[in-house]
């Protein structure tokens, strides 16, 4: 059987808190799983400063109840005094129908697609909160999420990223990998997983180049050449969704117990959240926190 594929471009360490997301694709479907750490971010003197952590913050959503696409997000928890998981309920009723003020909004079952959900996300996060909200920030807080699942009459999922850099900047959603392929991608924290999928730190590039003599953009090409020789083959485009699940929460905890024990502040944590979305099933959650009790509140939204 032919292995998955790994997303080419990770994420770095950049002016935000780090976390862990990850993406993993097969032909049954999608699942997405992020740990729950979240850090409050304050400006002082031109600087980004993490103020304080916690970890319960939310970072898998389902983006419209009955369909299958969902979304994942990292980097800044909130835009404003809002959450980015407060925000993306705003817009799951907007998917709905139920918000009167943009019914243009609604998404119709029977005609729409990934691209064009991932569009729509873009404009409300980015467009309508992120700019106003940090216009007067210089260094603005680094934001990125994906967008996945299944348009009407799709017959593979499919992802698209949304990354907002250190600038501000924000381009058209982009397309993770063509419909045909599968594979996984992470954002956030990537040595551990990097290390191993990808066989090698991603430091490795820029340690090795003053020793050898030679740039940092061929060492990466033979890095990417001798990949499958280097690279732990734990994924497989035919593995069942429940296995993706698995390999998924392994990875999100194998990147916390790495944060946990290495120096510094252990900003990957908590518990693990994970959605899988399949074709037939749709959205569905395979772990997820609460603050309350079923027993306590029988009726409730999930």
């Amino acid at each position: 059987m032919r292995p998955s594929r790994i997303a080419a471009r990770v994420e770095t360490k950049n002016n935000t808190p780090v976390t862990i997301a990850i993406s993993i694709k097969v032909n049954d479907g999608v699942v997405l799983a992020a740990d729950s750490a979240g850090s409050l971010v304050a400006q002082a003197n031109g600087t980004t400063q993490v103020v304080q952590v916690y970890n319960n913050a939310n970072k898998v959503f389902n983006l419209r109840k009955g369909l299958p696409i969902g979304a994942m997000a990292w980097g800044a928890g909130s835009i404003g005094k809002a959450s980015i998981s407060t925000l993306l309920k705003d817009l799951r009723r907007r998917f709905s129908g139920h918000d009167t003020d943009h019914a243009d909004w609604h998404i119709d079952p029977a005609n729409y697609t990934v691209a064009s959900v991932a569009e729509r996300v873009r404009a409300f996060l980015y467009d309508e909160h992120y700019v106003p909200a940090f216009a007067a920030w210089p260094q603005k807080p680094v934001m990125g999420l994906v967008v996945a699942g299944y348009g009407s009459g799709s017959a593979m999922a499919d992802e698209y990223k949304i990354d907002v850099d250190a600038a501000g900047n924000c381009p058209p959603p982009i397309l993770v990998r063509p419909s045909t392929e599968c594979g996984a991608m992470w954002a956030g924290e990537p040595e551990a997983v990097t290390r191993l999928l990808a066989g090698h730190s991603p430091a490795l590039p820029g340690a090795l180049a003053p020793h050898l003599g030679v740039g940092v953009a061929q060492i990466q090409a033979a890095l990417g050449a001798a990949q499958p020789q280097l690279s732990a083959q734990v994924l497989n485009d035919a593995m069942p969704i429940k296995d993706a699940i698995d390999v998924a929460e392994f990875l999100v905890d194998l990147t916390c117990k790495f944060s946990r024990y290495t120096p510094g502040a252990a900003t990957v944590g908590g518990p693990v959240e994970i959605a899988a979305i399949t074709k037939h099933e749709g959205f569905k959650w395979v772990k997820r926190k609460y603050y309350f009790t079923q027993e306590l509140n029988p009726e409730f939204e999930p």
